[in-house]
């Protein structure tokens, strides 16, 4: 059987498979095999603005402190307004 398309069961195992990773070690050795350097980064990138726009820094000061672009600052900024990951785990 061939799977052609993302299902929301592979979705839910990918899920799982991070939510059973308790090391930090453990995780980087996973996304180093699951994602590319270029990936990684944009995710750290974003945690970081999170914690920024948790210290009430601006937009600017942002900017000036990491390379991320307005877009995905607004983004990261909705995201961490209206949604619930963010505020749960940042």
């Amino acid at each position: 059987m061939t799977v052609k398309k993302v299902t929301a069961e592979m979705v839910e195992d990918l899920c799982t498979v991070l939510a059973s990773i308790d090391d930090p070690k453990d995780m980087k050795l996973l996304l180093d095999d699951l994602c590319t350097i270029k990936e990684i980064e944009q995710m750290a990138q974003r945690i970081k603005a999170v914690r920024l726009l948790k210290d009430n820094k601006t937009y600017t000061q942002i900017m000036e402190t990491i390379d991320i672009s307005s877009t995905t600052l607004s983004r990261v900024s909705r995201a961490l307004q209206y949604g619930e990951g963010y505020n749960k785990f940042v």
